[in-house]
This record gives structure tokens, C-alpha cells and sequence, in this order.
């Protein structure tokens, strides 16, 4: 009986190691599938061969290097970001997506990444001389629908006609053709673009103060709900790449300052 036992207990702790290290290898070649847009510079973006770039697509390899899993990028419309995460296309969505309290009602988000306020941008010989409601009285001001900017446009702007957009391509073209007076975005994404050819018609009006409400607390990664674990491996890789210096090697590569924020 004793032997019995013995050879049982034995199997079981067997049985329980292999298990462990089924499980240990199994997180260590999990893929994770992350959405994200490719049309928004410098934070994401598609080139012409179709290869991903920018900011957070460097933060979401690093933080995959740090979870010890393997990326799998998913380009989605902004549109249908969230009802694509929830559909189960991918884990989780790395796209600049400001944490809001609206958004939190359908899904759940990590800690920020990231965060930098919004601006407004006027052709370079407009007569607009302040971002304000009365400032911008009877303008048309173009936006990316969906986002917060456009959010915080119809709500602090009343007296702007607001014209939204599916990306920020085509508020950019509108208002370098003429048809938009003005276009509300990140200043990092209107900044990086009024440094190239297609951005030489316009200038930066002014940052504006982010509504806590609207902007909330930053950009961060967007969950299904119910997946704490997966929220949480998010979190501790966030704080380690602060910690080890991989995100002040990504952010240099693209900002002058640290767009982690406050």
C-alpha cells in the first residue's frame, strides 16, 4: 500500500510539473493579437510597402518582448476599433486610444502609455487669431470622427461647424485645399505633419488644456472586459520598460520631450 502511494504521489507530481512547464512554455509563445489604425503619424502609420511604423507599434513590440509573447498586428478602421475587439479580431487594441469613461463602459483599459494634448491648426494666412469658441465663431474645424478631439470640439466649440472625418488624410486634405478653415488633433500628430511638404500650408493656432472628462487620463491599451490577467501583464510591462530604459529609447527615436506626460 505503501509503495501504492508512493508510485500515486509520485505520477501526481509528475503530472503537476509537466503541467506547470506545458503551461510556462505555453506564455512564453502565446500570440497576442493587437489592433491598431496605420493611418495616424508618428504614432502609427502604413508605409507604401505596407509595412507598420511608429510609436506604438515600437511600445507594443517592446512590451511584448517584455511579456515574453509574440505580436500579431491587426489593421483595423478607427471606426470599428472597439467593436472589433470586442468580436474577438484581436486581444487588444495599441492605437493611441484615449482612455475616457464612455469607452470604459464597453471595454477595459491598462494604464496610460502616453499622454499629450490636443491642438488646433489654421492654414499659415488665416485671419483666426485665438482657439477659442469666439475665435473660431463660424468656422468649419475638421476633425477624425470618433476620437476625442472631435468630442472635445463639439463640446467646448458650439459656434464651429464641426466636419468629421473617417482619418486625419482627409482633414488634412481639406484644409490644404480650402474647404475646412481649421483641423483639431494631438499636437504631436499635427506638429510631425506640419513638418512635411503636404503640412507647409498651416501653422499650429495653439495647444489647448485637455478637459479631464473628454481626454481623460492619456492613451492606453484597450482590453475586452473580464481579462484581468491580460490587463495586468500590460501594466507590469508598461512600468518595466519605463524602468529598464527600452520606452526613453523609443520615445527619443521620435519626440524631443517625454510624451508619457504628468
Amino acid at each position: 500500500m505503501r509503495i501504492s502511494k508512493y508510485l500515486t504521489l509520485a505520477a501526481s507530481a509528475v503530472a503537476v510539473a509537466l503541467t506547470v512547464g506545458a503551461a510556462q512554455a505555453d506564455s512564453h509563445t502565446k500570440t497576442i493579437k493587437i489592433g491598431t489604425e496605420g493611418a495616424y503619424p508618428p504614432f502609427n502609420n502604413l508605409t507604401s510597402d505596407g509595412k507598420l511604423e511608429g510609436f506604438d507599434i515600437d511600445i507594443a513590440n517592446a512590451l511584448c518582448e517584455e511579456m515574453k509573447v509574440k505580436c500579431e498586428f491587426v489593421v483595423n478602421d478607427w471606426d470599428g476599433m472597439i467593436p472589433s475587439l470586442i468580436a474577438g479580431k484581436f486581444d487588444a487594441v495599441i492605437a493611441s486610444m484615449s482612455i475616457t469613461e464612455e469607452r470604459k463602459e464597453k471595454v477595459d483599459f491598462s494604464d496610460k502609455y502616453y499622454n499629450t494634448p490636443p491642438a488646433i491648426a489654421v492654414p499659415k494666412d488665416f485671419d483666426i487669431s485665438e482657439a477659442s469658441d469666439a475665435g473660431l465663431d463660424g468656422r468649419v474645424l475638421g476633425a477624425q470622427s470618433s476620437t476625442t478631439h472631435s468630442n472635445y470640439a463639439e463640446e467646448k466649440l458650439p459656434s464651429v461647424d464641426v466636419r468629421l472625418y473617417p482619418t486625419p488624410d482627409e482633414y488634412k486634405l481639406d484644409i490644404a485645399s480650402g474647404r475646412v478653415d481649421a483641423v483639431i488633433d494631438d499636437v504631436v500628430v499635427l506638429s510631425d505633419w506640419l513638418k512635411t511638404d503636404d503640412g507647409a500650408c498651416c501653422k499650429i493656432l495653439d495647444t489647448l488644456t485637455p478637459d479631464p472628462v473628454i481626454n481623460g487620463p492619456g492613451a492606453g491599451i484597450a482590453i475586452r472586459k473580464g481579462e484581468d490577467d491580460l490587463r495586468e501583464m500590460f501594466n507590469e510591462a508598461i512600468i518595466a520598460i519605463r524602468d529598464n530604459g527600452k520606452y526613453k529609447e523609443i520615445n527619443d527615436k521620435y519626440f524631443e520631450f517625454d510624451v508619457y506626460g504628468e
